[in-house]
């Protein structure tokens, strides 16, 4: 099979397409033909060796997918040949082996597909929906009638996140950078979208709070707005750090002024037992209507360094997936 490989730690250069052994399934465990492989930002801080998370080297990255069950080890029930799998970095806790025209999981930690849904759908549930949920209401206590400020929600977890809250009952505002970005924020059903590409853009927020701002913001670059974030936030309110790519200096006595919590957010944190309910409820949401993946790009497996390049640049614009 063809799967991008990566040899030494590095740049998206790393990131080669090679011609590998075909995986194998052992007992319990199943092989995807995969349909589309989603990109997250975290794929790129693994491939250059500064993440959490270091993998052993040769590895093919990717946690999340879309794809069809085409072989099963000994002792598979959960699934059988044919079926459309949703693969997620969520359910396995494994960031490895989704570039690749065929992947392995344990049967166990893959779900059927939703009837009509795409393959490209199927690979933004893995990190993009559960990390907004896990943000939202495991850390956040999001509650109905408050308000969120999402601050960059034109991305894959961002559009996510503006899903989940509506469902929930929130008043959502959201920041983007582009004007297609906005709009799409809009579409997505937020109440209000604000450029942050331009000056006083904050304001706006605190003028649409009636001046005590949002409850609850989830920040999707720290190093850049953690500090105007605890400005921004009301009272007694949370930010909840999703992203972050370097530091940043905070006065700690707006934290206590305003008694407020910082809390960070890494998926793999999660509890297996946390994990199960978060899907199922994001799974309602797409039976019902209220939850539709956005995607913004779909490219070739072998343009995955500028996948990598791409998924970084401002003005996000839902998922990118690669598709073998």
């Amino acid at each position: 099979m063809k799967a991008v490989r990566v040899h030494a730690f590095g740049g998206p250069e790393v990131l080669k397409l090679e011609e590998v052994d075909d995986p194998i399934p052992g007992p319990g465990e199943v092989v995807i033909d995969v349909r589309a492989a989603g990109i997250n930002p975290a794929d790129t801080y693994m491939r250059s060796g500064t993440y959490a998370i270091v993998p052993k080297l040769p590895y093919i990255p990717g946690g999340d997918a879309g794809g069809v069950v085409s072989a099963i080890g000994a002792g598979v029930n959960e699934v059988s040949v044919g079926d459309q799998v949703i693969v997620g970095m969520g359910l396995s806790f494994d960031l490895t082996g989704c570039y690749a025209e065929k992947a392995k999981r344990r049967a166990s930690e893959v779900l059927p597909m939703p009837p009509g849904m795409s393959f490209a759908a199927a690979a933004t549930f893995g990190v993009p929906y559960t990390t907004a949920h896990y943000a939202l209401f495991e850390r956040g206590n999001a509650r109905a009638g408050e308000t969120v400020f999402i601050h960059g929600a034109s991305g894959s977890v961002g559009t996510s996140a503006i899903q989940l809250a509506k469902r929930a009952g929130l008043k959502v505002i959201g920041s983007g950078g582009s004007a297609e970005g906005l709009a799409l924020i809009a579409t997505q059903g937020a109440d209000h979208a604000v450029d942050h590409s331009k000056r006083g853009y904050l304001d706006e927020v605190k003028q649409m709070t009636r001046g005590k701002g949002p409850e609850l913001i989830l920040e999707m670059l720290a190093n850049v707005n953690l500090a105007a974030d605890m400005d921004l936030v009301a009272k007694y309110g949370r930010i909840i750090v999703i992203g972050n790519r370097g530091e940043i200096t905070i006065n700690p006595r707006i934290a206590m002024m305003k008694e407020l919590d910082l809390r960070g957010i890494a998926l793999w944190n999660a509890r297996p037992e946390q994990i199960k309910p978060m899907m199922n409820d994001i799974l309602t949401g797409v039976a019902d209507g209220s939850v539709r993946p956005v995607i913004g790009r779909e490219m070739r497996l072998a343009d995955a360094a500028s996948a990598h390049l791409t998924v970084l640049e401002p003005g996000a614009y839902g998922k990118i997936v690669l598709v073998p």
